[in-house]
């Protein structure tokens, strides 16, 4: 799946970006380095990068909206009283945790929880932006400082 959508360049890298951002395991890294290699300009792969992932992270954050606390209880077996403590915590920290949904695994799950407890969305969008965008950034800065010793090293 990751070759099929390196081959179609910042499509699918938007694509990779925007299903890793979702509960589904993906690695946008991966494609992100591929159409660097592939030579994609570094200034549209991040543009790319973190517009896909960014909308990902705002699809699970309305997937958690989506989410009923009498269904939670129902079929997770999780009691109201540890559902309204967990809202406080979220509360209490809201928008810094959407700076945090980029992290693998736990990103998702934030971004959920902020959409499940109706954290501000303005909020929590503009700091799910500015987490992804340091994400990618720093990705792009890595492969520039580093992406030629690399390919050489296993190319030649």
């Amino acid at each position: 799946m990751i070759e099929l959508l390196q081959n179609y360049g910042l499509i699918g890298l938007f694509i990779a970006s925007f299903l890793a951002a979702t509960i589904i395991p993906l690695s946008s890294e991966v494609i992100l380095i591929g159409v660097l290699f592939a030579g994609v300009s570094p200034l549209a792969a991040f543009f790319t990068a973190t517009l896909g992932n960014w909308l990902g992270g705002i699809t699970s954050y309305y997937i958690g909206r989506l989410g009923r606390w009498n269904i939670i209880e129902k079929w997770f077996g999780v009691k109201e009283e540890s559902l309204i403590k967990q809202k406080a915590k979220i509360q209490k920290y809201g928008t810094l945790i959407a700076f945090f949904t980029w992290l693998p695994i736990l990103g998702d799950l934030f971004a959920i929880g902020l959409g499940f407890y109706r954290i501000d969305f303005i909020k929590s969008s503009i700091f799910m932006l500015i987490g992804r965008a340091i994400r990618f950034a720093s990705w792009i800065f890595l492969y520039l400082l580093y992406g030629e010793k690399i390919f050489r090293y296993f190319i030649i």
